[in-house]
Parts: C-alpha cells; sequence; structure tokens
C-alpha cells in the first residue's frame, strides 16, 4: 500500500469541492495532480479544458486486437460541511487503525486511485497492459455533470469503447464483492417563496401578512403525508417494483436516528434503492445571527432533491412535483420553482460486456462470487455516456458501509482498497483474453493510439 497510500493522502489533500467558486484553482490542481499520476503510471495524459471543470483524459492504445476499456470517474469532491463536526480537518488525511479519513477518500479519490494503481502495476510488470484503455475522469460529479455533455460530442469518436468500467460504489461488507445492477436517478429543483417586496417589521405586519418562511415551510410539509409517502400527484409513476427484500442492513444504526421514516409497505432497503424519494436538501430564510431581527423576511428557499427509481423519467418526475407546488401556493405569496439537474436512473443488462468477466475477478481476489446489488446514489455522467456511447457501465466499487460519504469524517477502509486494485487488474487481464469483444471499438473508431494530445487546461 506504500505508494497508493502516498498518492492519495496527496490527493485527498487538494480541496478540490467543484460546488464552491472559491475551490476552482484547487479543482484544477486536483485535475493537474491527477494527470501527473497518470502519465507517471505510463499512459499519455492530459487536462481538458470545459465549460466549467477541467477533465483528466489518459490512454494507453497498445494492442489494437484487444478490447477497449473506458474508465470513468471523478476528482472533485462534496463541500465538507461545518469543521466541527469532523473529528481531525477534512482536507488533513489522517489514518486511525485501517481507516484513511478525509473528504474525497471514498467518494471517488480512493476508488479513482485504485485503477491508477492497477494500471501502474500491469505496465511496470509487463510493459504493456492487456487491453487498451482510456480514462475519463471529470471535476464536476458531485454538481451533476454539466460540461460533460459538450466535451462527449467533442470526443464521442476518441471514447469509443468494448466495455466501461466504474468504480464509485460501495460493498455491503469488507470481503463481500459487489456488482451494482442499478443507480437511482435525480432532480434538482430550487423553490422560492415570495412575499412582500421587502423585509417588514413583525410588529407593524405579524399576523396581517403571510410570511413567506411559514408558507414554504408550510409547502414542504404538504410534500409527505404522515406516514413518508410522497403527495405529488405521478410520483411514483414507472416504478418497477421488485420483490420486497427483508435484508436488515442496519440503516437506522448507521443513520443515528431514534427510527426510520418513509413509504409504508417498503423495505428499508427498498425505499432507498428502487422507489423514488424527495428531501430538503437545504433551507434558507430570515436572519438567525446574533442578536434579534424581528421581520417578516422578502423571500424564502428552499432545495429540494429528487431521486429517481429506474423506469422513471427524472424530467417528467420534476415537472410532477413543480405542478403540485404551484397548485398548493396559496395566493398570499408567489412561488419560483427552478429545475437546476437531473441525471437519468441506470438499469444495468445482464448482457452489458464486462459483467461477467467482473464477476470471475472477484471471485479471483476475494475467494468469492460478487453479489448483484441496487444502489439508491446517482451518478449523473453514466446516462450521458450511455446515450452518447451506447456503453452500460460495469460498476465494481469498493467502498464500504462505514466510509460515509457526504458527511463528516469520510473515510476510505485500506485493506478494501488493496484488493480493489488487484481485482481491476485481473478485470483488466481476463478481459484481454475476451475474444467476442476483442477490438472492436479500437477499430471502429479508426483512431491512432496517441489521442488527446495539446489541450491542457492554464
Amino acid at each position: 500500500m506504500g505508494p497508493y497510500l502516498r498518492d492519495l493522502a496527496q490527493f485527498v489533500a487538494i480541496p478540490s469541492v467543484s460546488a464552491q467558486p472559491r475551490h476552482a484553482p484547487d479543482v484544477r490542481a486536483a485535475a493537474h495532480w491527477l494527470t501527473a499520476r497518470l502519465r507517471g503510471a505510463g499512459l499519455t495524459a492530459t487536462t481538458v479544458r470545459t465549460g466549467g471543470h477541467p477533465v483528466v483524459l489518459a490512454t494507453w492504445h497498445g494492442a489494437p486486437q484487444a478490447p477497449t476499456v473506458l474508465i470513468y470517474g471523478h476528482y472533485d469532491v462534496q463541500p465538507p460541511g461545518p469543521a466541527r463536526r469532523w473529528s481531525t480537518p477534512p482536507f488533513t488525511p489522517v489514518r486511525r487503525g485501517d481507516r484513511l479519513h478525509a473528504r474525497g477518500a471514498s467518494d471517488d479519490k480512493g476508488q479513482l486511485l485504485c485503477h491508477v494503481a492497477a494500471l501502474r502495476a500491469l505496465l511496470r510488470r509487463h510493459g504493456r497492459l492487456p487491453v487498451n484503455v482510456t480514462c475519463l475522469f471529470e471535476g464536476e460529479e458531485e454538481i451533476a455533470s454539466p460540461s460533460l455533455p459538450a466535451l462527449l460530442d467533442r470526443y464521442a469518436p476518441h471514447l469509443a469503447a468494448d466495455v466501461l468500467l466504474v468504480s464509485d460504489t460501495a460493498m455491503p461488507a469488507p470481503g463481500r464483492p459487489a456488482i451494482v445492477r442499478s443507480l437511482r436517478g435525480s432532480a434538482t429543483l430550487d423553490l422560492r417563496v415570495t412575499g412582500p417586496a421587502t423585509n417588514l417589521h413583525s410588529g407593524t405586519y405579524g399576523g396581517a401578512v403571510h410570511n413567506p418562511a411559514q408558507a414554504l415551510c408550510t409547502l414542504i410539509a404538504g410534500l409527505h403525508d404522515p406516514s413518508g409517502r410522497v403527495r405529488v400527484p405521478g410520483f411514483y409513476a414507472g416504478v418497477r417494483p421488485l420483490t420486497a427484500t427483508t435484508r436488515d442492513d442496519s440503516l437506522r444504526r448507521r443513520a443515528g436516528v431514534p427510527a426510520l421514516w418513509g413509504l409504508p409497505d417498503a423495505t428499508p432497503h427498498d425505499r432507498t434503492t428502487i422507489w423514488p424519494a424527495l428531501s430538503v436538501h437545504g433551507l434558507r430564510a430570515g436572519y438567525t445571527g446574533p442578536g434579534t431581527s424581528s421581520i417578516i423576511p422578502h423571500a424564502a428557499l428552499a432545495r429540494l432533491g429528487i431521486r429517481v427509481a429506474p423506469g422513471q423519467n427524472p424530467a417528467a418526475i420534476a415537472r410532477a412535483v413543480t405542478r403540485h407546488l404551484r397548485a398548493e401556493t396559496p395566493e398570499t405569496v408567489r412561488t419560483t420553482i427552478t429545475t437546476t439537474s437531473t441525471a437519468a436512473p441506470i438499469l444495468v443488462p445482464t448482457t452489458t460486456p464486462g459483467l461477467a468477466t467482473a464477476a470471475a475477478a472477484c471471485r479471483e481476489v476475494f475467494g468469492t462470487p460478487p453479489v448483484f446489488t441496487r444502489s439508491g446514489g446517482t451518478i449523473p455522467a453514466l446516462g450521458m455516456l450511455r446515450e452518447v456511447l451506447g456503453l452500460d457501465p460495469v460498476l465494481l466499487g469498493f467502498a464500504l458501509p462505514g466510509d460515509n460519504p457526504h458527511g463528516p469524517d469520510e473515510s476510505v477502509h485500506l485493506p478494501t482498497c488493496r484488493l480493489g486494485v488487484a481485482t481491476i487488474a485481473a478485470f483488466l487481464r481476463h478481459l484481454g483474453h475476451a475474444a467476442p469483444l476483442r477490438g472492436q471499438a479500437l477499430a471502429a473508431s479508426g483512431h491512432p493510439p496517441r489521442l488527446l494530445i495539446g489541450e491542457r487546461a492554464p
């Protein structure tokens, strides 16, 4: 783990928070750091400008008769949140036992580096790879990949591949490898409620003017019935229900709540994987600073997040929520509702190229076959890659339930990362002998091995 751990400690120390403009230089620094590591591993790599944060592209195309693997990952991270919630500073990597703690350690820098380490090990041991490889590592996954469509339009011929490999998902427990069969999609809405033209004195107007903050709370409270079912007409349309699972995945304990809540007649596991959900991601209204400010605020804002089930259309569900909120808005206030992002759900067919190879690699390294699971998370880029390149992903992830991605004290389990590196190497070796896939994408693209040079971001 020496080189891997050193690289990971350096990588997570870069605060590549894509959502916050003040961290734009850090996102660029992370892209350049990653480009240098890929070159050091033996790949041709470059940092490519986009309309937002850079994308890192790398290739090794030295086996014309072998399959081509497109490896996707992201190097941007979520905002760390309040520092007081962390045991140690979020961008100061700290090893405690078998875990390295820092923002991005699990999602997705630790998993991304498993691929870099596997490629480096194979090239140093054999001087070549058993397959052709293209890496696409972006810096905007945590903000729904807004710059990726334009990049895919531009580079689609260079990204042609037989297999799409992604490590940004979880295993159920140490030693229990998993291949994820489905991901939920998403939509994000900004709900703004406005009332008076300016903040008003509550002593003068309180009781006569409808407070936008109160109206916002009423609208939000009305989105669910007391049992936890979403009240929006059409919200559950298109869901493909499965036989309810009985797996106890200890959600309540991991979440630290007194009791779970949500859709009746569905297990906690199913509520978070195969059914849609609607959450409040943030609220802002009025004044909560030192002292008092006795006002009726001019406006109140909420950010709503929708997780969309496989079989649903995220844009259609966002429109349904928008219609419902407008219909429920009282005449005393005005609402503005904006859909800021959508991402398609993913359901991986059993015939997806590389799926059986991934299962064989798991058996070789872990000594046990993988379980096929469903995840409630979303990877926005995968719907775009499927649409443009016609590829369904092999979702072979190495995170664990205790990693706490997006939360304080995020960490990664280093022994599992070591197994992840070995599994990816085994996957590439096995795929190199997969005759039905041999050389299809590279032959179809007609492009030479050395690609994507000369477009480095400033």
